[in-house]
């Protein structure tokens, strides 16, 4: 169950904001996000709906946060206090960004495992580097055996990267031989009984060099196993993919919708980063990145589209993310006030 503590004072304006952005974005919304329904419609039932009663859109005990966003904090304070905001702020897991506290002082795996337990909050997953030119790198490629002890050590049940598949370039070759190692590295995280999991940015739906009607994402969907290589789905990023690649290098359309990807294989999808974007076509990526429910990413429409189906409401993880907060706790606060509040009818 979500342990809230306390109501942001800010949060009916800015369910307010997100109903007029729906009436102003208009058909802006619609191309950018692929909602069936008329935008103006699904922003007044977000709007209402979250502050009326129903359904929460978001399953108990499964929203989690990707430490770093708050990495500041962790920094000059050290996990402790950070931890105790985060259970005062409602959030169930934490997704690491490494193992340290810099200048706040060492701290051991095992007791940042207890430090974690004793502020009710699960270690769900960690992000870990791909590969390195050195050979003593902390990554997957370099250092295989201690990346899975470390993370055997403080329980995860996910072990994942955030780096591409780009290792070896950008043909559909190069990414058929990333997938062999990705392979690799679920087998491995297997046999200890985690899973292994990539994350997305916006290039990851770019086309492959050497084939421009080849969607990369679909090369790593298609080599790796389904049963050893997961997603962690970036959704912030993935729409900004859709933004970038939704014509390929010739001009041809190339249209993709992110959810879908997540409807038609859910079980790869055991974790999600929920990260929000205001819409701007002038910028490259398409949004500006902004605390969750600022923006213009319907996650009342996603969130529910993926726990709707059968048996998957519990299936998945959600992990708030801001790359750059302005102030990280005012981030992490007023972003799981939103998702908390989000309702749906049953």
């Amino acid at each position: 169950m979500s342990r809230m503590h306390r109501t942001d004072p800010e949060l009916t304006h800015r369910l307010s904001r997100r109903g007029m952005l729906g009436v102003a974005a208009g058909a802006t919304a619609a191309a950018l996000l692929g909602a069936a329904a008329a935008p103006a419609t699904a922003a007044t039932e977000t709007a209402t709906g979250a502050a009326g009663r129903g359904r929460p859109v978001l399953p108990p005990g499964r929203l989690g946060i990707q430490l770093y966003s708050l990495r500041d904090k962790v920094s000059t304070l050290g996990f402790a206090p950070v931890f105790a905001e985060l259970e005062k702020y409602g959030y169930d897991e934490v997704e690491f960004a490494g193992y340290t506290q810099g200048s706040a002082g060492p701290i051991t795996l095992a007791q940042l495992k207890r430090l974690a337990k004793n502020y009710g909050l699960n270690p769900i997953g960690s992000h870990v580097g791909y590969y390195s030119t050195d050979p003593n790198a902390y990554t997957f490629a370099q250092n295989l055996t201690k990346v899975l002890d470390d993370a055997q050590a403080l329980g995860l049940k996910h072990i994942g990267t955030a780096s591409g598949p780009f290792r070896y370039g950008s043909t559909v070759d190069a990414w058929k031989r990333a997938a062999e190692e990705f392979n690799a590295y679920g087998a491995a995280a297997k046999a200890r009984g985690m899973k292994f999991y990539q994350h997305n940015h916006s290039e990851e739906f770019s086309f492959a060099t050497d084939n421009p009607k080849v969607r990369l994402y679909d090369v790593l969907l298609a080599e790796t196993d389904p049963d050893l290589v997961y997603l962690e789905m970036d959704i912030f990023w993935a729409y900004s993919g859709q933004f970038r690649f939704s014509k390929r290098p010739d001009g041809t359309p190339a249209p993709f919708e992110p959810l879908d990807y997540v409807l038609r294989q859910p079980h790869r999808y055991p974790l999600f980063h929920v990260k929000d974007g205001v819409s701007d076509p002038a910028n490259q990526y398409g949004y500006r990145m902004t605390d969750v429910g600022d923006g213009d990413i319907d996650y009342q429409r996603f969130i529910s589209a993926v726990t709707r189906l059968r048996g998957e409401r519990l299936a998945h993880h959600w992990q708030a993310e801001h790359d750059q907060p302005t102030e990280s706790f005012t981030f992490a606060r007023r972003s799981s006030e939103y998702l908390h509040s989000l309702r749906e009818k049953c």
